[in-house]
């Protein structure tokens, strides 16, 4: 099997970004059509877990306390951090600012004056339950 292995890789080629075929179908790794193939469930979940890990470290590199924040807090900062990339997620200033602060209204007031809460209604919406759990009465 190995040689067989070796033989694709040669023949085929690594892309570790999508494009496409001299066909025309959009076309990721080894030669595995995505429009005909896809990917599967398992491979879907691996996946997920390489960007969370990666998405906890930016996390753990912003909020030195990462580790030691609430859950409810983390499922928030997570989401923000996975939909929006390291670099898009530092330019929340204000909002980075109050949850450094513990001011939970503060972030809330800022997650919800964004053009990403314009954009996405319903996953703002659910963050920001997340973030009501924190504010103490």
């Amino acid at each position: 099997m190995f040689e067989i292995v070796e033989f694709i890789k040669k023949v085929e080629g690594l892309k570790l970004k999508p494009y496409e075929d001299k066909f025309g179908n959009l076309t990721i790794g080894y030669g595995r059509n995505l429009d005909d193939k896809g990917i599967t469930k398992e491979e879907a979940e691996i996946m997920l877990y390489t960007d969370l890990a990666i998405v906890e470290y930016d996390l753990e590199d912003i909020f030195l306390n990462y580790s030691d924040m609430p859950l409810d807090l983390k499922v928030v900062l997570t989401s923000m951090m996975f939909n929006l990339g390291k670099y898009r997620f530092l330019t929340f200033k204000k909002f980075i600012k109050a949850i450094k602060d513990k001011d939970y209204k503060k972030a809330i007031i800022e997650l919800n004056n964004s053009k990403r809460a314009r954009q996405l209604p319903k996953r703002t919406e659910l963050e920001t339950e997340y973030l009501k759990k924190l504010i103490k009465e």
